[in-house]
C-alpha cells in the first residue's frame, strides 16, 4: 500500500510540475514571448505586485523598450505595444473585454454600455446613443449651445472674474471638476436638473471626497483578484472599508435623484424644469429603452437600467475632462508666451468671447451673450495643438483596456511576430507606452504642442494612428467629441480674458494607474484679468 501511496504521490508531484512549470515555461505558445519578468510564465505575482504599487505603465514602458512590442505579463497575461498586429488585432478585432469591467464599473449592479463584455450587446447599447454624442450633432445641438452659454456667461467666467479681482489663488483641479461634472450633468438631464458644481462649493467638495475616497489602492483588490475577493467577503474579511462602500451608495443616490427630477417634470408637465434645455441623453436613452423593452423585454428594471448608464457617462465624462483641464492649465501656466499665442488665435474668433467690466450679463433665463460656433472654435489649429499634446503626453486614462484572446482553435490569434495564441489569453495596450514612442513623438517626455504644427502630413499620420487617448474600434469612447468639443470651449473662454500663473503646483506628477490624475490631485492657480 505504501508503495502506490509512493508512486501516486510521484505521479501527482510529475503532473503538476508539468501543469505549473514545463509546460508554460517551455511548451506554451505563450514561451516564445519574451517574460516582462523571470517568473512571468509561472506565475502572476509579478504583474500583481507591479499593479498594487501603482508602477505599472512606467515599468510596462520600459519593458517593452528592452524587449520588444509583445511582452508576457504572466502566465495567461500579454502587453502590447504596437499598432499593426497589436492594437488593430486586439481593439478592431472585436476581442471582448473581461469580467475586469463589470467588477469596477457595473452601478446598481446592473450593466452599462461600459461594463458589458460581449460585443453584441455592448453594439446595441451604443447604436441608442451615438447619435446625440456624435460630432455634427453635437456642434449644430441648441441645448448644446444653451448649455454652453449658461455654464461659461454666468458660472465659470462670473468665478473667475470674482478670483482675479481679489487677487485670490484657487484649486483648478476642483474648479475643472465642477466644470465638467456640471457640463456633461446638463447635457444628460437638462441645466435645470443638473448639479452646479461651480457655485455650490460645499456640495461639490463633499461629492469630491466621496468620489476620490473610491479611487484608492482599494480597488485593486476586487479588480485583480476577481475571484478571491468575493471569496474572502463570504468569511467575512473585507478587502476595502465601509466607508468605500458608503461612498458609492450616496453617489448612486444622487444619481437616481437627477433622473427622478427629470421624470417628474415630465410627470407634471411642468416646462419649467427643462426650459433651458432639453434632458437630451435622459430622453435619447429612455425613448431607446422604451423600444427595446417592447421588442425583447430586459432582466434588470427599468429605471435602474436608465440610472447605470447615465451614471457611467457623468462619471467618464467629469473625471477624465478634469485630468485633461487640470495638466493644460498646468502646462500653460508655464508658458506665459504661449498663452500670448493663443490668445493671439483666440481674438480671431467672432463673435468674441470677451467678458469684463462691460458686459451685462443677466440671469440664465434670460439672453445671453453668443458664443463662436463650435466650428470655428474646433479649426484653430494652436488650441487644437495644445489639447492634443495633453491628451498625448497626460493621457486621463493611460493605463490597460484588457481583452481575452477568442477562443477559435482554426484560427488562433497572432500578435506582432507571435503567433498560435490560445483563446482565453488576457491582452492589453495602454496609452501610457503608445503615446511614448519616441519613433513616432520624438523627444516623447517632453510637452510639445508644436509638434502637431509643424509635422508634414506622413508624420502627423502616423501620431494620428498612434494617438489613444479615447480607445479605438468598436469600443472607442463615445463621448470623445463631447470631450473635445467642452475642453475647446472651456480653454478658449478662459484665457480669452485671463492669464494664469502657478502658486502652488506640489504633488502634479501624474499618478501611474487605470486613471492618471495629478498625485495631489491639487494645483493652485492664479488668475489675472487682461
Amino acid at each position: 500500500m505504501a508503495p502506490l501511496s509512493a508512486i501516486a504521490c510521484i505521479v501527482l508531484f510529475v503532473l503538476l510540475l508539468y501543469k505549473y512549470m514545463i509546460y508554460p515555461t517551455c511548451l506554451s505558445p505563450l514561451s516564445k514571448i519574451p517574460n516582462a519578468h523571470f517568473t512571468a510564465s509561472i506565475s502572476p505575482l509579478w504583474i500583481l505586485w507591479i499593479k498594487y504599487k501603482s508602477i505599472e505603465n512606467q515599468t510596462l514602458y520600459e519593458k517593452h523598450k528592452d524587449l520588444g512590442p509583445v511582452i508576457r505579463l504572466g502566465p495567461n497575461e500579454l502587453s502590447v505595444n504596437c499598432i499593426d498586429g497589436g492594437i488593430r488585432t486586439i481593439y478592431g478585432g472585436g476581442f471582448e473585454k473581461t469580467d475586469w469591467y463589470p467588477t469596477l464599473f457595473e452601478n446598481y449592479g446592473v450593466p452599462n454600455m461600459f461594463s458589458t463584455t460581449k460585443s453584441k450587446p455592448h453594439s446595441a447599447k451604443k447604436r441608442m446613443l451615438s447619435n446625440v454624442y456624435s460630432k455634427s450633432y453635437l456642434q449644430s445641438s441648441k441645448d448644446m449651445q444653451k448649455i454652453s452659454q449658461v455654464l461659461v456667461y454666468t458660472r465659470l467666467l462670473p468665478i473667475l472674474d470674482d478670483l482675479a479681482t481679489r487677487g485670490e489663488s484657487t484649486d483648478v483641479y476642483g474648479l475643472n471638476f465642477a466644470m465638467a461634472m456640471d457640463f456633461i450633468t446638463a447635457y444628460i438631464f437638462g441645466v435645470s436638473n443638473g448639479s452646479n458644481f461651480l457655485w455650490e462649493m460645499e456640495i461639490r467638495e463633499h461629492w469630491l471626497r466621496l468620489y476620490q475616497s473610491r479611487n484608492t489602492v482599494y480597488r485593486f483588490w476586487p479588480q485583480e483578484l476577481l475571484k478571491l475577493a468575493p471569496l474572502l467577503r463570504k468569511v467575512g474579511i473585507g478587502m476595502k472599508p465601509e466607508k468605500v462602500d458608503l461612498a458609492t451608495d450616496e453617489i448612486e443616490v444622487w444619481e437616481l435623484k437627477m433622473c427622478k427630477a427629470v421624470e417628474a417634470s415630465k410627470a407634471s408637465q411642468d416646462n419649467k424644469a427643462t426650459y433651458l434645455s432639453q434632458p437630451v441623453v435622459f430622453d435619447q436613452l429612455a425613448q431607446s429603452l422604451e423600444k427595446s423593452s417592447h421588442e425583447s423585454g430586459t432582466a434588470y428594471p427599468r429605471h435602474l437600467v436608465l440610472a447605470s448608464e447615465l451614471m457611467d457617462h457623468s462619471q467618464a465624462g467629469h473625471e477624465t475632462t478634469t485630468i485633461t483641464l487640470t495638466f493644460l492649465m498646468h502646462e500653460l501656466s508655464r508658458r506665459p508666451e504661449l498663452q500670448s499665442a493663443l490668445r493671439k488665435e483666440l481674438f480671431t474668433l467672432e463673435p468674441g468671447l470677451y467678458y469684463g467690466p462691460s458686459l451685462v450679463v443677466g440671469p440664465a433665463d434670460v439672453d445671453l451673450p453668443d458664443l463662436p460656433s463650435p466650428r470655428s472654435i474646433d479649426a484653430l489649429a494652436l488650441l487644437d495643438a495644445i489639447v492634443m499634446e495633453t491628451l498625448r503626453l497626460h493621457s486621463a486614462v493611460p493605463g490597460p483596456q484588457p481583452r481575452m484572446t477568442p477562443h477559435n482553435p482554426s484560427q488562433p490569434t497572432t500578435l506582432g511576430q507571435y503567433t498560435g495564441i490560445p483563446g482565453g489569453v488576457r491582452v492589453s495596450g495602454r496609452a501610457w507606452t503608445l503615446h511614448r514612442n519616441q519613433d513616432v513623438y520624438p523627444d516623447p517626455w517632453a510637452w510639445k504642442p508644436e509638434r502637431w504644427l509643424n509635422a508634414d502630413k506622413d508624420s502627423k499620420d502616423e501620431m494620428m494612428r498612434w494617438f489613444w487617448a479615447f480607445g479605438s474600434g468598436g469600443r472607442m469612447c463615445i463621448g470623445s467629441h463631447f470631450a473635445m468639443q467642452e475642453m475647446k470651449l472651456v480653454v478658449a473662454a478662459i484665457y480669452a480674458n485671463y492669464t494664469t500663473s502657478i502658486v502652488d503646483d506640489s504633488g502634479i506628477e501624474q499618478q501611474d494607474m487605470y486613471l492618471g490624475g495629478p498625485k495631489s490631485n491639487k494645483l493652485s492657480l492664479k488668475f489675472e484679468r487682461l
